[in-house]
């Protein structure tokens, strides 16, 4: 496949903390790709570096063959970028924001229509309406456009579904699939493991490492441990026993429940010994499938 970015060995660091600590990554032309992981992983500052707004202290990015540091100003034409925080004017209108990042880009609304269509159709009862009066859906779909309106062949969206709601973030889902019906590389970060299953291939980022890099699919058929799903009154005092616990691998809280990995060598039972013996309150245990949570928590701890 032809590569739209590829990063090799890119360090970035401000004073004493290294945000990205020599990463290597290639994204294909056309998928969609997904850097996931929590806030603080490097998510932000590798894609400000992607985007030209930052220089890596070593390593080399390239974007379709360009060098962000050299050819920036031809890769800006190429890519459009949505911020984490909402970036439009507040005080101008739908319309005028939209007719305004189009001109930047030397085009208009009615010459890349088609490209934003199914996004700004649902704006445009709205088009006069200030970009600071919009709820989050709307400000997400607005942003979109904007980044949409010059017809770049990649987009790079860094956590653009955080602080919506469920519904949102789905249709905005199923705008970047149509999207990269058309050929557009997406790239996108975000905290939700859930939307991993969204991308063709992820990369799961942790304290500036890439932990793994392929398909959610494969990254989950290469989880080998067992995993259960414990079911409890008092989770807070459920850590704490299982973290005592020397054949658990890891433990976490999973919504009102808690997934915990044991040991190749260990059964079910054993788990249910040990927590009969030594946590107080009822439980319930059952053995589960792994999710990309699992395994993320998993390649954490087999890192460290």
């Amino acid at each position: 496949m032809d590569i739209a970015i590829s990063g090799n060995k890119v360090k970035k660091g401000f004073g004493n903390i290294d945000a990205i600590k020599g990463i290597d990554f290639e994204i294909n032309k056309g998928e969609i790709f997904g850097f996931i992981g929590p806030d603080g992983g490097g998510k932000t500052t590798l894609f400000r570096i992607i985007t030209t707004l930052l220089l890596p202290d070593s390593g080399k990015v390239s974007i379709n063959g360009l060098d962000i540091i050299n050819d920036y100003k031809s890769i800006r034409k190429i890519m459009g970028y949505m911020p984490q925080r909402f970036s439009l004017y507040n005080d101008l209108t739908v319309y005028e924001n939209l007719n305004f990042f189009a001109s930047v880009y030397g085009t208009s609304i009615e010459e890349n229509y088609n490209l934003i269509r199914d996004i700004y159709s649902q704006l445009e009862p709205f088009k006069n309406r200030r970009a600071g009066k919009l709820s989050g859906g709307m400000k997400q779909k607005l942003a979109l456009s904007c980044a949409l309106i010059h017809k770049p062949e990649i987009l790079i969206l860094d956590e653009p579904t955080t602080g919506v709601d469920a519904i949102s973030r789905i249709e905005f889902w199923e705008i970047l699939h149509k999207l990269a019906e058309q050929n557009i590389t997406i790239v996108v970060a975000t905290p939700y493991m859930d939307e991993a299953s969204r991308c063709n291939r992820v990369a799961l980022i942790q304290d500036g490492y890439i932990l793994t890099i392929d398909t959610p699919t494969k990254i989950i058929e290469n989880f080998t441990e067992k995993i259960y799903q414990i079911n409890s009154t008092n989770t807070y005092e459920l850590l704490n026993v299982l973290k005592k616990c020397k054949f658990i691998s890891s433990a976490f809280a999973y919504g009102s429940a808690v997934h915990a990995t044991i040991d190749k060598d260990k059964k079910e039972n054993d788990l249910f010994i040990f927590l009969n013996n030594n946590f107080n309150s009822a439980f319930t245990l059952n053995q589960i499938n792994p999710t990309i949570e699992d395994c993320f928590m998993n390649l954490i701890n087999s890192n460290n």
